[in-house]
């Protein structure tokens, strides 16, 4: 009977007419099968399929995917926080009444924008009793739940009896954060994987070393030497002793081990990247013998050691990475030393290498950003396992150049770029009416939208050599630009917006604006507007007239007459002959 039941939730819920959205974020198909409804506040469990509790999804980037279970735990964390229901935690091979059903099919219509199955996608199937979740992975389960907390939030715990399937139209969605010129504390980037992660945003890439951004070839070479440049990873290994000399900035393995396990638990995956032969100025103050003569922060690439060097940081670093693709940067990169052709030659000799190294002791796949498109007339052509991050049209055509050369490209251009203080051509936030208005040919932006004033330079929707979209942010001008918020601030207000668009989801500016800031004050596992919870308008009150004061040594509380319990401790002595406390 329960093999029976499973196969047939899953039957029904894969030949369900997709003729509606859901409003969420991202929007969801959904088709309404009556007048009924489940409210989620009579839920009393979670119920996992026991066949699928340790089942996890080998097709992410991640290589510590979480269990279905350990999503359903997270899950019901969630569903306490927002919703305010503590659930018991069960396994099962059905739903029960008054349940959430937790379990895995391989429905047909799990595909993305390219036609390709996704282990991201789910079925959501309501009835007047009960929820099914049912996922291509128990990733694609996680994404259901998001769906569930989003609906519950919006509609007073009501779901609408009905069902719907829903697929990432893109594999890579997500943003990038420029900590090596700003150091942010793990705390902080595991709280930003919580937040994205509510919007269905599965990618986070950390640039992990660079220098600012200040024409250092204008400085002597002393002064360069002594520029602000960083590599945010400290291991005592004799490889690489001297590369960090910040141990106060700096990311430990195990520091990287909790942000890693911390971002995939809800299903967040951190590409980590570690910049050269351009903006390296970190590698030549350490070895100056590997910088080109005359800017430093370029390394020579023709010297002997150059290439054995950056083999010897990515060998140390690599066991550290849980992801299948990790990032060299290979980033503007110039040198007008040389000829276009040799340059190119040399650059694209550095790039296989350091593939080739890398894949060989890893297995991991390589990312590099758009920088030299390969061409005919160029020697040692770019292997086509990389994949190339384009940002910037000048640098490069990525329809032109590579996609219809066979390479896939990860969409980074620079009209969602944002510069920490810059005042030039990049915004502080992101565009919103790009958002929304962004395609050429009408429409929403979506990944495969590179340009969005000339749609020839854009491929079809349905290319398969387009893995998603990542919103940058840089802080050029270095750690003093901003704050640890400030970064979030810059995407606070429209990255939920474009998570829909990453997404593949059909959520118009009027409907964004009308549902944002009551699922922004839903999002779990989080508090980055820093909120102070409060029953009323007074948050603190404190009465100190008949306080004692406290024995040295003692502790002593203070009542916290607001009714939030925010009571004050103090272990200090205190004294009221002047009319003042220590706390």
């Amino acid at each position: 009977m329960a093999v029976f039941i499973r196969t047939f939730v899953a039957i029904v819920l894969c030949s369900s007419a997709a003729v509606g959205d859901l409003l969420g974020i991202p929007t969801v198909p959904f088709t309404l099968t009556g007048k009924g409804h489940y409210d989620v506040h009579t839920t009393n469990s979670i119920v996992v399929n026991a066949q699928y509790a340790n089942a996890t999804d080998t097709n992410g980037w991640t290589l510590i995917p979480p269990t279905l279970s350990q999503f359903a735990d997270t899950f019901a964390d969630d569903f306490a926080d927002t919703l305010g229901n503590r659930m018991r935690m069960r396994t099962g091979n059905q739903p029960q009444s008054n349940s959430i059903f937790l379990t895995l099919d391989n429905c047909t219509d799990y595909r993305n924008a390219a036609g390709r199955w996704t282990s991201e996608a789910y079925s959501l199937e309501v009835t007047d009793d009960h929820v099914v979740i049912s996922g291509a992975s128990p990733l694609g389960v996680w994404w259901g739940t998001r769906t569930l907390s989003q609906q519950a939030t919006l509609n007073g715990g009501l779901l609408g009896v009905g069902s719907g399937v829903d697929s990432p139209g893109w594999n890579t969605r997500g943003i990038f954060l420029d900590v090596g010129r700003h150091y942010y504390p793990p705390s902080f980037i595991v709280e930003m994987c919580n937040w994205i992660s509510f919007w269905k945003q599965n990618t986070f890439h950390l640039h992990l070393s660079d220098n600012l951004y200040n024409n250092v070839d204008i400085y002597s070479l002393e002064r360069q030497l002594e520029l602000y440049a960083r590599f945010r990873l400290l291991t005592n290994d004799s490889a690489v002793a001297g590369l960090n000399l910040h141990p106060n900035e700096s990311y430990t393995r195990q520091d990287f081990d909790d942000i890693q396990y911390g971002c995939a638990a809800r299903g967040v995956t951190i590409i980590p990247e570690i910049e050269a032969p351009g903006h390296a100025l970190v590698i030549s103050q350490w070895k100056p013998e590997l910088a080109l003569d005359g800017q430093i922060d370029l390394l020579n690439i023709s010297y002997p050691d150059t290439i054995p060097t950056m083999e010897t940081i990515w060998q140390t670093f690599l066991p550290w990475f849980h992801t299948k693709a990790v990032h060299i940067g290979a980033d503007e990169y110039v040198d007008s030393q040389l000829t276009t052709n040799a340059l190119a030659g040399l650059y694209n000799t550095f790039v296989n290498s350091m593939n080739t190294h890398i894949n060989g002791i890893s297995g991991k796949a390589m990312r590099i950003w758009g920088t030299f498109p390969p061409m005919s007339n160029y020697t040692n052509n770019i292997s086509k396992d990389v994949a190339i991050q384009h940002w910037e049209f000048f640098d490069d055509y990525p329809y032109q150049d590579y996609i219809q050369n066979g390479y896939s490209v990860i969409n980074a251009d620079d009209h969602f770029y944002i510069v920490n203080k810059y005042s030039g051509s990049y915004q502080q936030q992101l565009n919103k009416t790009l958002i929304f208005h962004g395609n050429p040919s009408g429409g929403a932006f979506a990944p495969y939208i590179f340009d969005p004033n000339n749609s020839t330079n854009n491929p079809p929707k349905d290319s398969p050599f387009v893995p998603g979209h990542i919103a940058a942010q840089w802080n050029d001008y270095g750690y003093n630009t901003s704050t640890y918020l400030e970064a979030y601030y810059s995407w606070r207000d429209n990255l939920a917006a474009l998570a829909d668009k990453q997404w593949g989801g059909n959520l118009t500016e009027m409907q964004y604006d009308s549902i944002f800031e009551t699922l922004q004050a839903a999002a779990p596992a989080q508090n980055l507007d820093r909120t102070v919870k409060s029953k009323g308008s007074t948050v603190l009150q404190y009465e100190f007239s008949s306080f004692a004061p406290a024995a040295s040594g003692s502790h002593k509380v203070v009542k916290d007459l607001s009714g939030n319990d925010y009571n004050g401790h103090t272990d200090c002595l205190s004294s009221m002959s002047n009319g003042s406390i220590v706390l």
